[in-house]
């Protein structure tokens, strides 16, 4: 490799892989003092360390032509800039990143409604390739059942020992035979390749599922899948496209600041995957929920997160009823009476913040507002529905703010503009912001009139955003080389630096777990961390250190990196995982 190439990519990775130092806190300046700059190479660095996942080969050079502003402004406005092709062939294979919830529910069922199926109270789906895979569960739980274990039948993903693989291999060759059984896994992988779907779902559940990993590392898309189908069930393949979606887009896009802030806004609305109907709803909720408002108005961002099926259900306020509707109502059983997680949450940590002037009552008050917002048919994927009957329609008072009786519906939607055009929410939403992108003890003069843009464009978040981009203190040196990435964003610029080749994500994503970041699985409602030292501990550095070695030395599975890097120089560098 070129000597100078070798070296620059060395400095590019340590930069990516960031060092754990201690961030400074700026003195605040006086009003009319200016901010010391950085030097344009370093405001080069500065910008694509902060709106994107870390430079690829060549981003230095292609910003470098057209100046940090002109780039800056063509990452506020990502529809005018043409998608990555090779991001798009990556995510075709991933289905259930374009289906809707009811669709990932016929297509990928959850154990509960194959048991249901072989109890004979669901039908059997109709699609072919689904219905070979729910058949094969289905004889897994009634052998199961028929051996007097029930409780291992409940496990609908638990590896079946193996069959008699010579048994499921009579319908094969003589040669084809001796290629199962001796070939290497490229040439067990053309074998099955040219088998019929049958054919190969007969040997996949025949074989231990160690050789069946191993074929997985060298599979085409199409038996990747059916693999997984067998191994985790259907319901896992869901949740493995949407994490493998995710590290795509964050490695391949070429809208990094859309990536950026999708990451960020989801974690500020947080939703736990692991959370029942949230594993079929969360895909939806990032794409067309989240996605689409990043750069748009907070207001619409904020509503279409309180009519989220997956938020209504993680914070149970699918649940919440009118004080008193919890006794028995029509004779029916008990309904629970008032939920007050959402309430609470929509204002500590979507809006205005812990220390943002409400008090207890405020929260049962918004609670109340919020009763009804609910959904239907949570079981073939969720839709809204606002339920007048178990509305609370009193009287009440938000923040000082009467809301008038019987407003039903409008109870709800009066709390979030109160909520939106409130000092507080333009404080703390602009303060989370400007950690994420500028420090983690961001200067109050930024703050300050971040809100102040915030609050004289209705929310306008694209602005809010340029105004922080534009500031002095974006390019101040307290503000430069400060921050300590998160694992996900970590790995994502190391990916991104070394021009890695990504063939599937399913180690990366087992390596995130490790890392201490497992993708849409934080269970508090507050989201992974924006702030850098919350990533600084031993057991997180060593595991940095293990991946940086794993990935420079082509030794994670489906990955491949082109260019290695001297490892001995990157753990050993004082720049290591800082940006």
């Amino acid at each position: 490799m070129n000597r100078t190439l070798h070296s620059a990519m060395v400095f590019l990775l340590c930069a990516a892989l960031a060092a754990p130092v201690t961030a400074r806190k700026p003195a605040k300046p006086a009003p009319v003092a200016p901010i010391p700059q950085i030097t344009e190479d370093q405001k080069l660095e500065q910008v694509l360390n902060r709106l994107t996942f870390g430079p690829r080969p060549g981003d230095l050079e292609r910003i470098r032509q057209i100046g940090p502003k002109a780039y800056i402004q063509q990452q506020l406005h990502p529809e005018s800039i043409p998608e990555n092709l090779a991001l798009e062939a990556k995510l075709a294979p991933l289905e259930t990143l374009r289906m809707l919830p009811s669709e990932m529910v016929v297509k990928y069922p959850p154990a509960q409604q194959i048991r249901a199926m072989a109890k004979g109270n669901l039908p059997y789906p109709t699609d072919p390739e689904t219905l070979r895979v729910v058949q094969r569960f289905i004889d897994r739980y009634k052998a199961k059942l028929a051996q007097g274990k029930p409780e291992d039948a409940e496990k609908m993903t638990d590896d079946p020992a193996p069959a008699d693989l010579q048994a499921a291999a009579r319908s094969l060759s003589p040669t084809q035979r001796q290629t199962l059984q001796q070939g290497t896994p490229q040439e067990k992988v053309a074998l099955f390749e040219s088998l019929s779907a049958n054919q190969q779902f007969d040997l996949l559940e025949a074989m231990p599922k160690g050789k069946r990993q191993a074929l997985y590392t060298v599979a085409s898309p199409q038996l990747r899948r059916r693999i997984q189908l067998l191994q985790g069930g259907p319901q896992q393949v869901v949740n493995s496209d949407l994490a493998e979606g995710k590290l795509f887009r964050a490695v391949y896009s070429n809208r990094q600041l859309e990536e950026v802030l999708t990451d960020f806004w989801y974690n500020h609305f947080n939703v736990l995957l692991d959370k029942g109907a949230d594993r079929y709803m969360v895909t939806t909720y990032e794409r067309d929920v989240i996605r689409p408002h990043v750069l748009g108005n907070f207001k619409d961002l904020l509503l279409a997160t309180a009519q989220s099926p997956a938020m209504l259900f993680y914070l149970d306020n699918a649940q919440s009823v009118a004080p008193g509707l919890d006794r028995k109502a029509n004779g029916k059983k008990p309904m629970r009476g008032l939920n007050e997680n959402y309430g609470r949450e929509l204002m500590e940590l979507h809006t205005l913040g812990v220390d943002g002037g409400y008090s207890q009552q405020d929260v049962t008050e918004v609670a109340r507002c919020f009763t009804g917002w609910t959904i239907k048919e949570l079981r073939q994927g969720g839709v809204f529905q606002f339920n007048e009957r178990v509305h609370d329609q009193g009287e009440k008072t938000v923040l000082g703010v009467k809301i008038p009786a019987n407003g039903g519906m409008n109870d709800g939607l009066q709390v979030l503009d109160i909520l939106v055009h409130h000092p507080a929410t333009a404080r703390f939403v602009s303060k989370n912001l400007a950690i994420r992108f500028v420090s983690d003890n961001p200067p109050q003069s930024l703050v300050d009139r971040m809100a102040a843009t915030f609050t004289s464009t209705e929310g306008d978040l694209r602005a809010t955003m340029k105004t922080m981009f534009d500031s002095p203190e974006f390019f101040a040196p307290a503000s430069f080389q400060t921050k300590v990435k998160s694992p996900f964003e970590m790995m994502a610029s190391a990916l991104r630096l070394t021009g890695a080749d990504i063939d599937y994500g399913f180690s990366l994503i087992q390596q995130l777990n490790t890392l201490g970041e497992p993708l849409y699985r934080k269970v508090e409602p507050t989201g992974y961390s924006n702030t850098g030292s919350d990533w600084l501990n031993s057991a997180s550095l060593l595991a940095r250190m293990n991946f940086a070695v794993a990935l420079t030395n082509n030794k994670v599975p489906g990955t491949k990196v082109e260019a290695k890097a001297d490892v001995a120089q990157i753990l050993g560098g004082p720049n290591f995982q800082k940006h």
